[in-house]
């Protein structure tokens, strides 16, 4: 799973304008992996958390537009991050957090797998 989400992480970041030039270029790799860690942390505490089987991917359906606390929890983990690995400021930080949504957008889409 984690590769899918550095892939659309990837997609993500080169067709956003404001995310492109605000990611050096020599960092890029190293922020890529940054967040898409941070969603795949995300995903996984939310499926651990919840005990019904739910997880993030059935919680985001209804939560992606409404500033869920989900979301918010893993952006303002990825802000502190990006600031203090990397250096970036908030313009970048917040550009790259905004993008969150859109990201886990893609996740939330897909069938949860069967369970057993």
């Amino acid at each position: 799973m984690f590769d899918e989400i550095l892939q659309a992480v990837k997609e993500h970041f080169a067709t956003d304008p404001k995310i492109a030039a605000a990611i050096p270029p020599e960092q890029q790799e190293e922020i890529h992996n940054e967040v898409a860690t941070h969603i795949a942390n995300g995903m996984a505490g939310q499926n651990t958390t919840t005990g019904s089987g739910e997880g993030l991917l059935g919680k985001l359906e209804n939560e992606i537009t409404s500033g869920s606390p989900i979301v918010n929890a893993i952006g303002g983990g990825l802000i502190g991050s990006l600031a203090s690995k990397f250096g970036l400021g908030a313009a970048a930080s917040g550009a790259i957090a905004a993008s969150l949504p859109a990201l886990l957008q893609k996740f939330a889409t897909k069938p949860a797998p069967p369970t057993t």
